[in-house]
């Protein structure tokens, strides 16, 4: 049986919803009456997210799988909202995966395809839906950052610095368009407890006892930040206070400080 929801007419978009921090966020925000289109490459976790959201909370969802790699995927995804009649009020680009690893010894296509999913996907449906909310005079997005974006990170290379453009690029718009009736706001958490480290050969011990996150604490913290017009969200006090060390530390000592995070796991 469904619980009471507020509707409120509004459509919310989720990349990278199948699992952790995006499937999490789609409870939150469905949970304030949004209805939500999901979008990731497992189709069948997303029909089963699906079926839970309007059975909870009451809510229209409609499921669009794509592979965000496919540089054809955005404008496909955009199209498909359209056609099925969505007028998207919130873009939560949450899509991303990370690549591990020396760069010498890391798979181009991998890293490749993680730019595609982690930068020029997240930049190409921003571009397709900002223009409507600024017709509108209404919008919301919400980018899935990491503390990842405050500094160099050995063996994450290219993940951190895909990070630090989603910030930057995020920041800027949040200027651009703060009057326009569009809230602009980057997600930064720390590690948090997904399949982050089991996608990758990274010794989990390295991070420090109780400093993972929830995926449920991080997309709570993520989404009240929007709703209340933060341009940068980090999710707990530790996370705030790492991410100001590199203003502080210089900035080789501060890459060798958390190059001691990813260190691969002893065979």
């Amino acid at each position: 049986m469904a619980t009471e929801s507020p509707e409120n007419g509004k459509t919310a978009l989720v990349t990278g919803a199948s699992s952790g921090i995006g499937a999490e966020l789609i409870r939150k925000i469905a949970s304030d009456g949004y209805d939500i289109v999901l979008t990731a490459r497992r189709e069948d976790r997303l029909n089963e997210l699906s079926r839970e959201l309007e059975d909870r909370y009451g809510v229209s969802t409609t499921v669009i799988p794509k592979d965000l790699s496919e540089p054809d995927a955005p404008v496909e995804l955009f199209e498909s909202v359209r056609e099925a009649g969505f007028q998207v009020h919130t873009l939560v680009n949450n899509a991303g995966f990370p690549v591990y690893g020396r760069f010498d010894e890391t798979p181009l296509e991998d890293e490749l395809a993680m730019m595609q999913v982690n930068m020029a996907g997240l930049t190409h449906l921003t571009k397709l839906y900002i223009q409507p909310m600024v017709e509108r005079g209404d919008g919301a997005i919400l980018n899935s950052a990491s503390l990842a974006a405050f500094s160099a990170v050995p063996r994450i290379a290219v993940y951190a610095a895909t990070k630090a453009y989603i910030l930057s690029f995020s920041e800027a718009l949040a200027h651009e368009f703060k009057d326009e009736g569009i809230q602009v706001t980057a997600l930064c958490p720390g590690a948090v407890g997904t399949e982050f480290y089991e996608k990758g050969n990274i010794d989990e011990s390295q991070v420090s006892e109780g400093s993972m996150n929830d995926p449920a604490s991080v997309a709570e913290a993520g989404w009240e930040g929007l709703k209340a017009g933060d341009r940068v969200v980090r999710p707990a006090t530790k996370t705030k206070f790492l991410s100001r060390l590199p203003r502080i530390l210089p900035r080789k000592m501060m890459t060798s400080m958390v190059a001691g995070v990813f260190k691969p796991k002893q065979e």
